[in-house]
């Protein structure tokens, strides 16, 4: 008797299809995909755009503590347990992001390994990035932070040619997420330009010479 073939799952047929417990939304501009405190019951997926992740003190200050892109997942919490959103995740650009409801998210990290490698992976690379952001809060001048920064903006190649950051950022966000004032990155992003390191061409564009301003010593 031959064997019946199996079906083969691609993740990323899984995360463009819209199906049981799967739903694809627009989002604007500044609009809210999900709210601080606001029930933690999915996890999301950004096909397209760019969502800016922060949170807020009881006095109201707000920090940015990621700034995520196409191919990315966010709102991840709630696979542990929590109950509520410890952030709020809002639209950078005109964004496309899936929805993937908890239940549907459980039901195929445990059937599907193809795609529970894709997301651990994913994990990981979130978890390594969060250290290194600690590590350079609590070691690194706010120099070097605004350069790293830029860099991963930009998505730097190994080509070591200029990059644009097509999403416009503005100086106040950029001092949110290195934790500095506006002043400051106005005065490091001049010294940048000024050094060759960054240019302004209806983008801003970022140079593997910025990384010089990381290495050093």
């Amino acid at each position: 008797m031959a064997r019946k073939a199996q079906s083969t799952f691609d993740p990323k047929v899984f995360l463009a299809t819209v199906n049981h417990g799967r739903t694809v939304s627009s989002y604007r501009k500044n609009s809210v995909v999900f709210q601080q405190s606001s029930p933690a019951d999915a996890v999301f997926y950004i096909q397209a755009g760019r969502i800016k992740i922060t949170v807020a003190s009881n006095q109201g200050k707000e920090a940015v503590i990621a700034i995520l892109g196409a191919g990315e997942f966010f709102g991840e919490g709630c696979l542990i347990g929590q109950p509520l959103r410890l952030s709020t995740a809002k639209a950078m650009v005109e964004s496309e992001v899936m929805r993937v409801g908890k239940a549907e998210m459980v039901r195929v990290l445990h059937a599907e390994p193809a795609f529970g490698e894709l997301f651990i992976a994913h994990l990981l690379t979130r978890n390594s990035r969060v250290e290194e952001d600690l590590v350079d809060q609590l070691f690194n001048s706010s120099e070097k932070r605004l350069a790293r920064t830029l860099l991963l903006l930009a998505n730097l190649g190994k080509d070591g040619g200029p990059q644009p950051i097509t999403t416009q950022i503005s100086q106040e966000t950029l001092a949110e997420i290195i934790g500095t004032t506006r002043p400051r990155v106005s005065h490091f992003m001049n010294k940048f330009r000024k050094l060759g390191f960054i240019s302004y061409n209806g983008h801003l564009q970022v140079h593997s010479s910025l990384l010089s301003v990381v290495l050093l010593d």
